[in-house]
């Protein structure tokens, strides 16, 4: 199974530039605006990098969203018309930046980290911000269009999100790709308390390997989803005209939201090294009483082996009187198994006794 298939795409420009090839399995790019203020919504469907300039002179607040690998003529499109640092778009063609805030003369840069299961593993799409005074720009490469449960709440008329700025906008995606880590932990943790149930009735090689692959989960979570507390936090210290301080309390309690993730995780992580070592255990103990029962068999052949070797010594009965005389008795061989029939009944009621088995 391949358990960080896709989890971090390599950086293909050099630093300084703002180049890239095209994967050969990206996707076609997809650019979607959302303009709206408290009485009005536009949403326009497919549109170019040079149509959304336009936009931005208005008094109204403008969201672009753009899905799929960007091209460099796009992103400077994109840059040119609403003013856009170059080392930023570097950043949106090198996928894989560690979670990050960056401010800038006019808007800030953001880099968060997008977790998504896929066949059973955690696959993680960065998701780069651009938030100006008046708009909010989004790049994500994920299979799916993200923030579909954002575009549904800005179409409600007379709904808070509309009522509010871009900087609302701005928390409005940060939450949501904070939250979107919830659903995951809650698949793992129900995974974790199956394997709890396995490793008390049968422990195998199989449950070890999912124990070992939900650890993998959770390490490629707390490094990609542990910045992301900093960023918000970031957020909340610096004093920036972008963000209003009625805003604050939105991004605080995305910040709660960031550590619960955070707590989950090591939970998780904790209980998966707990659920090892109970492994191990219970490896250990099948072991020992694999062992107790050889043990037990061994030791109650250990003087029927005696018994039956002293008679199977070949010795010349006619040699002499005491020159094996138990076996001129007719019912010596009858005797021998009585013997030792008692002998092994005799150890094993002393062993039960003992409760050693």
């Amino acid at each position: 199974m391949a358990l960080f298939n896709k989890r971090y795409h390599p950086a293909g420009t050099a630093p300084g530039t703002l180049t890239k090839p095209r994967l050969p399995d990206a996707r076609q790019l997809k650019i979607r605006l959302i303009d709206y203020d408290e009485k009005e919504l536009t949403v326009i469907e497919d549109t170019s990098a040079e149509d959304c300039g336009p936009y931005l002179h208005r008094d109204t607040v403008t969201w672009v969203h753009v899905e799929g690998q960007p091209t460099e003529e796009a992103l400077r499109q994109l840059g040119t018309s609403f003013g856009l640092h170059s080392l930023a778009l570097e950043d949106v063609l090198n996928s894989g930046q560690r979670p990050k805030a960056q401010h800038f003369s006019d808007h800030m840069f953001i880099v968060m980290s997008l977790p998504l299961m896929a066949e059973d593993c955690v696959d993680v799409h960065q998701v780069s911000l651009f938030a100006g005074k008046n708009f909010v720009i989004s790049f994500c490469d994920a299979d799916f269009t993200p923030f579909e449960p954002i575009v549904d709440r800005l179409r409600i008329p007379g709904g808070q999100m509309r009522g509010l700025g871009a900087d609302y906008l701005l928390y409005g995606l940060l939450d949501y790709v904070v939250d979107h880590a919830f659903p995951i932990l809650e698949m793992l943790g129900l995974q974790l308390e199956d394997l709890e149930e396995q490793i008390l009735d049968v422990a195998d090689n199989e449950t070890l390997e999912q124990i070992h692959r939900i650890r993998r989960e959770l390490i490629v979570l707390r490094r990609n989803l542990w910045p992301q507390r900093d960023v918000i936090n970031q957020l909340l210290r610096d004093e920036s005209r972008l963000i209003r301080k009625s805003t604050h309390v939105y991004l605080s309690d995305c910040y709660d939201h960031a550590v619960q993730v955070m707590d989950l995780i090591e939970t998780y992580r904790e209980m998966g090294a707990s659920m090892l070592e109970m492994y191990l255990s219970s490896v250990s103990n099948r072991m020992n009483d694999v062992m107790r029962v050889l043990t037990v068999i061994a030791t109650i052949f250990i003087p029927l082996t005696f018994i039956v070797g002293v008679y199977g010594m070949n010795f010349d009965r006619n040699a002499g009187p005491w020159s094996m005389p138990e076996l001129a008795q007719p019912l010596g061989y009858v005797f021998v198994w009585v013997g030792m029939l008692v002998i092994a009944i005799g150890m094993l009621l002393f062993f039960r006794s003992r409760k050693w088995f």
